[in-house]
């Protein structure tokens, strides 16, 4: 089966620029909750018309509520879901997991899709979202031709992939680098874009765009696509022009139809509507590297809007059967292929004077659909001898018939609507937090650290698989499980888990939805990593349904509201260490400067700001922030009602994670470059 072509709509005229286009479904953006908030997006009127517009040309409208949400925003993103609903709308794409729990028992019968924000690459995570009621998992740009057949072939809800469009260095749904730069959060639809800035790394020139990828373009690639169960093709560009909508959308529905590759002509075409540098496809071939690099220079100016054959409006097949029969008004059917039938009358033929109407007349003045989303495809004529009927009348009697197919087409599907459900009444908070300390390297744990006393101790995984043993202490040992993995993966983490056991770890911290499926019924305590994006109560709800016993908070929210969040887990928050930014599948460190792992790295910007990289499982980066959060001389974050506090150790040295220790006991005054983060100002 042909995949289906999704397309982006930022505004009324790009979506019927996509629809012209070719698209068999657009997704859009209406009201605050959307990851686009800088499209022009649509009005209550305008979101109302798309939906009915598209419906009646035989496209499915999407409509993205995929942002993190706040307690107090989750009733209103309910409300614009309901309005959705009762319009018609075919899907809405959710990141939030409060949200998605909301939705599934209030809206039970609307469709729900997991966004690529969900941070899903793996055949575990893909089956979890579809077991909790998700009909389609967008899966992330960084997946291979492997990764996507291995979750085709085993998840049981359908699969999106990204085919066009910029790429994020960072997996999407991880990136806090604009939130803790700028305060404008990519998580909330506000990302300013810092990684299309020019930087340095290990203090070479800040001319260079080690974080700037060219624009995807798998235009070689859809037939295997298709053959593999891919269910739908996505083209990103929700900030992009109408022409660039068009032209694009133009290119891949063609060759979709044709089952070919671009031409020569095509892929110029592509390239003039917007490209970095030109296009890359290496994460699906399953490679990476400087190759992949690429910016659109300042100066470039806006993408010229690049013309594209738009195809005839007549998109949707129609079968007219008409009577003409003497002494009866005539009568039209108009049946379209997905099941909708209507019938208008009119008048009653009178008897011919000169010359009678022929059924060869009468299918010609029906099949003249021209103007209209409708094609005739076959009229069927029952017509009396010697009867006459006037060509407006024809004409009148088709208009008619093809204004209540499309209201028939339009009509919303009667879909059921509950309440929210209450939440549990289950109050975990404490009255001060209990610390727990993570770190990076065995050096780290030391009697210094461990005289601290924490009450956990998060170790990586892939650490404790080198360790010979574990200084004792009264802490609980958890494994920190790699926030990015695939299915091959997967052989080696449970060896790594098994290692793990025998040294005594009795938890687990969680960053994604893929690794509950692989820890479950291990006996196991599953702790909720920052990876998780935790922003609402209802989100601690759906993960206390999952097995977790505390859950890490996202760090992008401000104290007021961590405070007023219902803890129905016990709530832990980082309150010391240098935030982590971005999580990349390109090695920073090798596409810069050759493999040094093994020694301090930096990504330097042009202020001056050192952002140290570090290697992170399946030789991948972690860019940490260029100062600490330090918060030990701060009363505030006591009082939240937190159960753990997190001293999250990355760069320190043995002494410093000792001193740092101190300091959190005793309340001590900071020393150095320090932030506060997110705790005050929070994020737009």
């Amino acid at each position: 089966m042909t995949p289906e072509l999704l397309a982006p709509a930022g505004s009324p005229e790009a979506l019927r620029a996509a629809v012209d286009s070719g698209a068999d479904a657009v997704y859009l953006g209406w009201g605050a909750f959307n990851a686009r908030r800088g499209a022009r997006n649509f009005s209550d009127e305008e979101f109302a018309q798309a939906v009915a517009w598209c419906h009646v040309r035989g496209a499915r409208v999407f409509l993205t509520l995929n942002i993190l949400l706040s307690d107090r925003e989750l009733p209103a993103a309910l409300e614009a879901a309901r309005t959705a609903s009762r319009l018609g709308v075919d899907a809405v794409l959710v990141q939030d997991w409060g949200l998605f729990g909301l939705l599934r028992h209030a809206l039970p019968d609307l469709p729900l899709h997991a966004s690529t924000q969900m941070s899903i690459f793996t055949s575990g995570g893909a089956c979890e979202i579809a077991a909790d009621g998700c009909e389609r998992v967008v899966v992330a740009r960084e997946c291979s031709r492997e990764d996507t057949a291995e979750i085709c072939k085993n998840c049981p809800a359908e699969v999106e992939a990204f085919v066009h469009g910029a790429l994020c260095m960072c997996y999407s749904g991880q990136c806090a680098m604009s939130a803790l730069i700028g305060g404008r959060s990519g998580n909330r639809g506000r990302c300013a874009q810092p990684c299309r800035l020019p930087y340095g790394v290990n203090g070479a020139a800040k001319d260079r765009r080690p974080l700037s990828l060219k624009d995807s373009c798998m235009a070689d690639h859809l037939g295997e696509m298709g053959d593999m169960g891919v269910a739908c093709l996505k083209i990103e560009g929700r900030m992009k022009s109408p022409g660039y909508v068009a032209a694009v959308t133009e290119i891949y529905a063609r060759l979709l139809e044709e089952g070919r590759k671009p031409t020569a002509q095509e892929r110029e075409t592509l390239e003039r509507a917007f490209s970095r540098s030109g296009f890359t496809d290496a994460y699906w071939r399953g490679a990476k590297g400087p190759e992949m690099l690429g910016f659109r220079p300042e100066n470039a100016g806006a993408a010229p809007d690049v013309e594209s054959p738009r195809r005839e409006v007549g998109r949707v097949p129609v079968r007219f059967i008409c009577r003409v029969e003497a002494g009866s008004p005539c009568l039209l059917t108009a049946e379209d292929g997905d099941g909708h039938s209507v019938t208008v009358t009119g008048p009653a033929p009178e008897a011919a004077r000169n010359r009678e109407l022929t059924a060869e007349d009468l299918a010609a003045r029906l099949g003249k659909t021209g103007g209209t989303p409708y094609r005739c495809e076959h009229v069927e004529t029952v017509l009396g001898p010697g009867l006459s009927l006037s060509a407006a009348a024809v004409n009148a009697l088709r208009r008619e018939a093809l204004e209540a197919l499309s209201a028939a087409r339009s009509q919303p599907p009667q879909r059921r609507e509950q309440d929210a459900p209450p939440l549990p009444e289950i109050d975990c908070s404490e009255a001060e937090p209990r610390f727990t300390v993570s770190v990076v390297n065995a050096a780290q744990l030391t009697g210094g650290l461990l005289d601290f006393r924490p009450s956990r101790v998060y170790v990586p995984l892939e650490l404790l698989a080198e360790v010979p043993s574990l200084p004792e202490t009264e802490a609980e040992y958890c494994a920190v499980l790699p926030r990015v993995w695939r299915d091959r993966d997967e052989g080696q983490i449970r060896r790594w888990l098994d290692k793990a056991r025998a040294l005594g770890v009795t938890g687990l911290l969680l960053g994604n939805l893929g690794h509950f499926p692989l820890v479950r019924g291990g006996g196991w305590r599953l702790c909720g990593d920052y990876g998780l994006n935790v922003f609402n109560s209802r989100s601690l709800a759906y993960l206390r349904e999952k097995g977790l016993e505390s859950a890490c908070l996202s760090f992008e929210l401000r104290f007021s509201q961590i405070r007023d969040m219902r803890k129905l887990l016990p709530a832990e928050a980082i309150v010391y260490g240098r935030l982590p930014l971005m999580i990349t599948e390109n090695c920073l460190i090798q596409n810069s400067a050759g493999c040094r792992c093994d020694r301090p790295n930096f990504l330097n910007d042009r202020t001056g700001a050192a952002f140290p990289l570090l290697p992170a499982f399946g030789h991948r980066t972690e860019v940490e922030n260029s100062r600490p959060l330090y918060l030990a001389d701060r009363p505030d974050w006591l009082r939240l009602g937190l159960a753990y506090a997190r001293l999250r150790f990355t760069t320190e040295a043995p002494e410093e994670c000792a001193r740092i220790c101190r300091a959190y006991r005793d309340g001590g005054a900071p020393e150095g470059e320090f932030t506060r983060g997110l705790y005050q100002r929070g994020v737009e």
